[in-house]
C-alpha cells in the first residue's frame, strides 16, 4: 500500500538541491494566488506561505534558514521576472515591489528554526500560535520595508489586527491540513500492522496445535523406544530412540519460532482500538480484495454495539478469514451483510452472511476441518484449506461459540458467539 503522503515524502527526498528547488518553486506558484486586502498597497496575501509551511511541516528539510533564504530568493526572482516580462522597463521598481517578499520567508524559516519546530508537531495547538505569531512578524517587517522603498503609510491598528487574524488563519489551516494527514497515515500503518499481525497470530495457531501433534508423536516414539528395548530388539530399539530426538529437536526448533511469533503479534497488538475500527479495517482490506478480484460486492454493516477491545488481533484474524471467504464465494457481484449485536450483558454475536454459491449440505459438517477447502489456483492445486480451522481456533480460543447455515446459490451465514469479557477492554 503507497499513500500520497508516502509519494511526497519519496519526491522531496530525491536531493537535497532537488528538495529546496522544489519548495521554492511550489511556493513561488502558490503565492500568486493571492488577495490585496489594503487599497494602493503591494503587500499581498497569498498562498505562498501556506504552501511554505506545509513543506516544511511533512518534509522537513536539513537547515531552515537556507530553506527561508532560498525561497525568499527564489520568489522575489520569479515575480521579478513575470514583471519584466510584461513590462521590461519596469525592471528597478520591480525589484523594490518584490525585495521585501524575501525578508518574510527568511524571518518565517529563521523563526521556526529557533523555536524548533520538530518538537511542537505532537501539539497543534502550540504549533499554530508559534506559527501565527512568526509570521506576523514577517508580514510585519516585510510590510515596513516596502513602506521604507515606496514611501508608503504605515499599518495602523486596524491594518495590524487584519495582519494577526490572516496569520493565524492561514497557520491553523496549514495545522489542521497537516494533522489530517498524518492521522490518516497512522491509520494507514496500524492497519497494515494489524493486518500482518492477524496473520502470523493465525498462523502461530495452527503452529501451537502443530506443536501438541509434534509432543504426542515425541512420546509415542519414545514409548515405542522402552517397548522395543525391554523385548530385546536392539537395533530397533535404537532407530525409535534416533526418531524420538530428531522429533524432539523440530519440536524446540518450533518452540523457539512460535516464541518469536507471539512476541511478534503481542508488539504489534497492544494498542487497543474500538470493535468498529477493527471492523472498518476488515471492510476496507476486503472492498480492496473484490476489486483486485474483479468483483462488485457491496457491504451492508450494522453495529449496535461498540466499546474498547484488546483482542483486535484475534478479532481481525476471525473477522478478516470470514468475510474474505465471503468474498471468494461471490461470483461476479454480491452483497455482504456483517452485524455485530450485544445479545447480553455476558455475550457479543457476529454474523457474516454473503450471497455466494453456499456449501453443499454434506461438507458442514467438515468445514473447519483442517485441509478442507473448496478454492484451486489455476493449474487445479487445491489451496491450504486452514482458513477456517484458524477461525474455529480462534473462537475456541475466547471460548465462544460458532455456528454456519449454508444453501448451495443462496449463501452461507457464520453466527460467532463471543464471551464480552474475553473481547472487552475492563
Amino acid at each position: 500500500m503507497f499513500s500520497s503522503y508516502s509519494f511526497f515524502q519519496l519526491f522531496f527526498t530525491k536531493s537535497k538541491w532537488v528538495s529546496l528547488l522544489l519548495t521554492a518553486l511550489l511556493t513561488a506558484l502558490a503565492s500568486e494566488i493571492k488577495v490585496t486586502p489594503f487599497n494602493g498597497e503591494a503587500f499581498r496575501f497569498g498562498l505562498g506561505s501556506i504552501t511554505f509551511f506545509l513543506i516544511i511541516l511533512i518534509h522537513p528539510p536539513a537547515s531552515l534558514v537556507r530553506t527561508g533564504i532560498f525561497t525568499g530568493l527564489f520568489v522575489v526572482c520569479f515575480r521579478i521576472l513575470a514583471d519584466i516580462m510584461v513590462e521590461p522597463e519596469q525592471f528597478l521598481a520591480s525589484i523594490k515591489h518584490h525585495l521585501p517578499a524575501f525578508l518574510f520567508y527568511f524571518l518565517f524559516g529563521l523563526g521556526l528554526s529557533i523555536i524548533k519546530i520538530e518538537k511542537y508537531k505532537t501539539f497543534p495547538l502550540l504549533l499554530g500560535s508559534f506559527a501565527a505569531g512568526i509570521e506576523f512578524i514577517g508580514n510585519g517587517a516585510e510590510h515596513i520595508v516596502r513602506s521604507l522603498f515606496l514611501n508608503h503609510a504605515n499599518l495602523g491598528f486596524q491594518e495590524l489586527a487584519l495582519l494577526f487574524g490572516v496569520a493565524l488563519l492561514r497557520s491553523y489551516f496549514v495545522v489542521g491540513i497537516y494533522s489530517s494527514i498524518t492521522v490518516s497515515e497512522q491509520k494507514r500503518r496500524m492497519q497494515e500492522m494489524l493486518e500482518v499481525g492477524s496473520e502470523l497470530y493465525s498462523e502461530t495457531l495452527y503452529l501451537q496445535k502443530s506443536l501438541n501433534h509434534i509432543e504426542q508423536i515425541t512420546a509415542s516414539s519414545h514409548e515405542l523406544y522402552r517397548k522395543l528395548k525391554k523385548s530385546n530388539q536392539v537395533e530397533l530399539s535404537v532407530q525409535a530412540l534416533l526418531i524420538a530426538q530428531e522429533i524432539h529437536e523440530v519440536k524446540k526448533d518450533s518452540q523457539r519460532i512460535l516464541s518469536g511469533l507471539s512476541k511478534i503479534t503481542i508488539q504489534k497488538g497492544n494498542d487497543d482500538l474500538f470493535l468498529s475500527d477493527v471492523l472498518g479495517f476488515v471492510v476496507s482490506a476486503n472492498e480492496k480484495y473484490s476489486g483486485m478480484l474483479g468483483k462488485k460486492i457491496f457491504f451492508n454493516l450494522k453495529m449496535t454495539t461498540d466499546f474498547l477491545t484488546h483482542q483486535q488481533i484475534q478479532l481481525l484474524a476471525l473477522l478478516n478469514n470470514l468475510t474474505a471467504n465471503a468474498v471468494e464465494a461471490i461470483s461476479e457481484k454480491g452483497k455482504i451483510d456483517i452485524e455485530i449485536n450485544e445479545e447480553s450483558e455476558e455475550y457479543i454475536s457476529f454474523i457474516i452472511k454473503d450471497s455466494g454459491s453456499g456449501i453443499h449440505e454434506k461438507d458442514l459438517s467438515i468445514i473447519f476441518e483442517p485441509g478442507y477447502t473448496t478454492k484451486f489456483n489455476d493449474h487445479g492445486v487445491a489451496a491450504t484449506g486452514i482458513g477456517l480451522s484458524h477461525v474455529d481456533e480462534i473462537v475456541h480460543t475466547l471460548h465462544g461459540q460458532i455456528k454456519v447455515e449454508s444453501q448451495t446459490e443462496e449463501g452461507t451465514t457464520f453466527r460467532i458467539l463471543l464471551p464480552a469479557e474475553n473481547i472487552r477492554k475492563r
